[in-house]
């Protein structure tokens, strides 16, 4: 054979192999697969958010706390208890009611019992320096007498705050307590002067507690005791 013929038969050749690659690459490009989705490709807008379903009449929808936003409290009336409480807490951030209050309690218990034992170490303590003077001349008196007190404090069913105020630096908190108790006051013969052994008496009480919020002393001082008129 020729040259002639070796270089037609070259280009049939190739015009062969050419065609087999078209027909190749036509299989794996235009093949759809059916998960071709043109709009993926474009810019998508966010989904509209569905509408809450509507509420039954009987059910009452509370407001969409997601925002933050709250409604502002409505700031305390002058005068009142919990104004007071709050130029307590701006003098003395850490102040809680209901702890001060489990704590008055404990005071209240352990004034009592000291006051009826005649233990005026244990009083004086918890006592401002007016009310120490006060209690302890009671002893005092109840002693020259040969007199005993006895008390048995029952329960206390109720201890709330009434007030409260700031005059200075000193904070006064006045809690009201009533209590379940049976007190008895006797002489040298055991003879009963005061009060009834058997009878449970419920008794109401006013007691002021005072602290200086600049002293580095966390305690509070029993500052007046009174009785509701």
């Amino acid at each position: 054979m020729d040259q002639t013929g070796v270089a037609f038969l070259d280009i049939i050749f190739f015009a062969m192999v050419a065609g087999f690659l078209i027909l190749r690459l036509r299989s794996v490009l235009g093949r759809r697969t059916g998960d071709e989705n043109p709009e993926r490709w474009r810019s998508q807008k966010p989904e509209q958010a569905t509408p809450p379903a509507p509420l039954p009449d009987n059910v009452t929808r509370f407001p969409d706390r997601s925002t933050g936003a709250e409604t502002p409290a409505a700031p305390p009336e002058p005068g009142s208890v919990a104004a007071g409480i709050a130029g307590i807490r701006q003098a003395e951030s850490d102040f809680d009611p209901a702890i001060f209050v489990q704590g008055a309690r404990g005071a209240f218990e352990m004034i009592v019992a000291a006051f009826a034992q005649g233990d005026a170490a244990s009083l004086r303590p918890l006592l401002a320096d007016s009310v120490n003077d006060s209690f302890a001349q009671a002893i005092r008196d109840r002693q020259a007498r040969r007199w005993t007190l006895s008390t048995t404090l029952i329960g206390i069913r109720t201890a709330e705050i009434i007030d409260a105020r700031m005059q200075g630096r000193d904070a006064f908190v006045t809690v009201k307590f009533v209590s379940e108790q049976v007190n008895a006051t006797r002489d040298a013969d055991g003879a009963v002067v005061e009060g009834d052994p058997n009878k449970v008496e419920t008794i109401t009480d006013l007691w002021t507690f005072t602290r200086n919020t600049r002293a580095r002393d966390p305690n509070w001082f029993l500052a007046e005791t009174a009785t509701p008129q």
